[in-house]
């Protein structure tokens, strides 16, 4: 296997990548804000450093050839990371250290930020880099240092730290509770897509019997199902954590409380085999204000 003394340019790499991509040298260029030319020029020189040809002509066209597939394939990851390491570089500044955490984005919005200001005061030296997510994903590939994770003790190549279990609550605008009768089942009743057993393990709770399915305007964000709730479109089962501040202005009002059968809760994930103290120390002050909404 060949080894060189040094890679080849950064230039040299994106334009590669990009035209790899596309399969277009002039979209490549188009992305790069570059010529055509000065694309297909630095492929030529990349193909002549490697000693393979990455690119086929078919007519007026190019397509990948094997060796180039597979340069795209390793490459894509490797500037990715490279941009992120880049990135994190900037991000943290002048900072002892840089914490990635990747968070739910209801949960981020609603409850962890407005609360961030307490922890930087307390720890200056932390600079954080947030990113949302929606499902699990490979922590040291993305290079996160951890995620909150809600659901089941399940986050695969992560260790978990079980933080509090979740709180579920039965809740209605004012306006509808004046409207309706005394059985939340006689109101409309509003579904989040991920958690369709909802209203039918509550009614089993109440002791009515399974029912396996209700009607009802279903959404995919918890953030959405808060405001139709709070618009006066349906009940809703939600986390109390996400609605504090609609509870305590009176838009919202819990009807009752809802024994969760999946026993879903809230969990810090690290991956497998990490130590850091800044995730140690960020895991702990969250660990502090879950203790506090108890």
């Amino acid at each position: 296997m060949p080894k060189f003394r040094s890679l080849p340019s950064l230039a040299l790499m994106r334009s590669f990548e990009a035209a790899a991509r596309h399969e277009s040298y002039t979209m490549a260029a188009e992305e790069l804000g570059v010529t055509q030319s000065a694309i297909s020029r630095q492929v030529r020189e990349l193909e002549s450093v490697l000693g393979v040809t990455l690119f086929r002509r078919v007519g007026r066209a190019v397509r990948l050839s094997k060796a180039g597939h597979a340069l795209r394939h390793e490459l894509a990851g490797d500037l990715e990371r490279l941009s992120g390491t880049i990135n994190r570089a900037v991000a943290a500044g002048n900072a002892t250290s840089l914490l990635s955490v990747a968070v739910l984005p209801t949960f981020a919005t609603r409850w962890l930020v407005p609360r961030l200001p307490e922890f930087k005061a307390q720890h200056p030296g932390i600079e954080l880099d947030l990113h949302s997510y929606t499902s699990p994903f490979s922590l040291e590939q993305r290079r996160i240092d951890m995620a909150i994770h809600i659901g089941q003790e399940d986050w695969p190549g992560a260790q978990l730290r079980k933080l509090f279990p979740e709180h579920l609550v039965v809740t209605a605008a004012p306006a509808l509770l004046q409207r309706s009768d005394v059985s939340v089942f006689d109101m409309p009743l509003l579904h989040l897509t991920s958690r369709p057993d909802l209203w039918s393990d509550y009614h089993t709770q109440l002791g009515y019997g399974a029912n396996a399915a209700f009607p009802g305007m279903r959404f995919d964000q918890f953030s959405m199902l808060i405001s139709a709730a709070v618009a006066g479109l349906g009940a809703a089962i939600l986390p109390s954590y996400l609605i504090e501040e609609e509870l305590a202005l009176g838009q919202l009002t819990e009807i009752d409380q809802i024994e969760d059968a999946s026993d879903s809760a809230y969990y810090i994930a690290t991956p497998t085999g990490q130590r850091n103290e800044a995730v140690q120390k960020f895991a702990d002050w969250i660990s502090r204000q879950t203790r506090r909404r108890r």
